[in-house]
């Protein structure tokens, strides 16, 4: 089995090619990122696991319809993006969100990596101070807290933002700007030295 990995575009023509056979590859590149968006979005480690597996299963249910012109010209992260995104949203207007912890959030990629020289106290100030960072991504309202997410968390180009959201540039642009800029407000002085230390 092939399973080095592979950039997006070398994946999309696999898929046209042998969807069956290359599925599994395209789960392995993709499985951890839908997981995280679903996560950041909506703060329960069940209910991300969930909508992961269920975007997986949806995007081969619709590639097993498109032909194989549509397949190669996939821009697979943006779309993977959308469909982890409408299932979070179809899932947060079936539920009111439970106040939880955002520990599982840091837990799955937030923690600030630990320097080998770094004491046990440092390590816990880092934690804390990514935390809370986490708490105040998770509290911002949605119309920033997901662009913000795909933009500085997955890594989400303006140009893919604006697929994946159905909304112009500009105005992604400026509600990662906003969302941002009401983080920075969030945070107070004692907050910033935690996450620059």
């Amino acid at each position: 089995m092939f399973w080095a990995v592979m950039d997006d575009t070398q994946l999309a023509l696999r898929l046209a090619a042998d969807l069956d056979g290359t599925f599994e590859t395209l789960v392995r590149a993709h499985v951890d990122r839908c997981h995280a968006i679903a996560l950041r979005v909506l703060g329960n480690p069940h209910d991300a696991e969930e909508v992961a597996q269920d975007a997986l299963v949806r995007a081969y249910r619709a590639l097993a319809t498109y032909d194989a012109v549509r397949i190669r010209e996939l821009r697979i992260r943006p779309w993977l993006a959308t469909i982890v995104l409408n299932l979070c949203r179809n899932r947060a207007r079936r539920a009111v969100l439970p106040s939880t912890s955002m520990t599982p959030l840091v837990e799955a990629g937030w923690e600030p990596v630990a320097d080998a020289s770094d004491g046990p106290a440092a390590i816990a100030n880092r934690r804390a101070g990514a935390e809370r960072l986490a708490a105040l991504v998770a509290a911002l309202p949605d119309r920033y807290r997901i662009p913000v997410v795909l933009r500085h968390v997955d890594d989400l180009s303006y140009a893919e933002l604006a697929e994946v959201l159905g909304r112009p540039e500009g105005t992604l642009k400026a509600q990662v700007h906003r969302g941002l800029a009401l983080l920075r407000a969030s945070l107070t002085a004692a907050d910033l030295e935690e996450l620059t230390a």
